[in-house]
């Protein structure tokens, strides 16, 4: 007779193997999923941060809509607590949230000036003589991703922002929006095609384009 909880394989009797450890992060997410206000109250501090770090990139840190975003993003994360199933750490889920508080933000004030009609630029890039060469072409293409991010349709701004600004792999936008790999290329491919055409006028942009999705 075969005991309970075990497996008998070749006359020989298996223990089942234990479960994967819970990180301590992900037992704060499960908590605060189920209410706990002190549980949800620690997980805030944890990934706050990280969102903050995540909504100055999109927005560029002297963004008056920053502080607001943030707050929206972490509220957000409280609110989809329970639908989260633990298929990445809190602070990676909380990051995607933050992204996409973010880069709203950002369509909504691409929407504001588009009624004002002030043309006034989402941020300021730093003079390239005043950068090092390098450091000046990162700029250049991070303000064309950015502002990018406002006139594409939301999955592929979002994947392009986690791939290209938050700097994610393939596997990890794939398993992060809940899609397949090669969606997420396809995503890609047509995000890096707006953006060659938004700025085919700039042929000094055009080598920076060539990124391997």
């Amino acid at each position: 007779m075969r005991d309970e909880g075990t497996a008998e394989v070749v006359g020989e009797t298996v223990e089942p193997s234990a479960p994967p450890p819970v990180s301590a992060s992900m037992a704060l997410a499960r908590a605060a999923a189920g209410g706990d206000v002190t549980a949800t109250r620690k997980l805030l501090e944890s990934v706050a941060p990280r969102v903050s770090r995540v909504v100055r990139v999109v927005l560029g840190a002297g963004n008056p809509d920053v502080d607001d975003v943030i707050q929206q993003a972490l509220i957000g994360l409280v609110q989809a607590l329970p639908s989260f199933r633990g298929e990445c750490e809190p602070a990676s889920y909380a990051s995607r949230i933050a992204l996409r508080a973010a880069v709203a933000a950002r369509k909504q004030a691409r929407s504001r000036r588009a009624r004002q009609d002030d043309g006034v630029e989402l941020e300021r890039v730093e003079c390239d003589a005043e950068l090092p060469s390098d450091a000046a072409r990162a700029a250049r293409r991070r303000k064309a991703v950015l502002e990018l991010l406002a006139e594409l349709p939301d999955e592929q701004a979002e994947s392009m922002a986690l791939r290209f600004v938050l700097g994610w792999s393939l596997d990890e936008v794939a398993r992060g929006t809940g899609a397949p790999v090669n969606t997420v290329r396809s995503r890609l491919r047509l995000a890096k095609e707006a953006l060659r055409r938004r700025i085919e006028a700039d042929p000094t942009l055009a080598d920076e384009l060539e990124v391997e999705a």
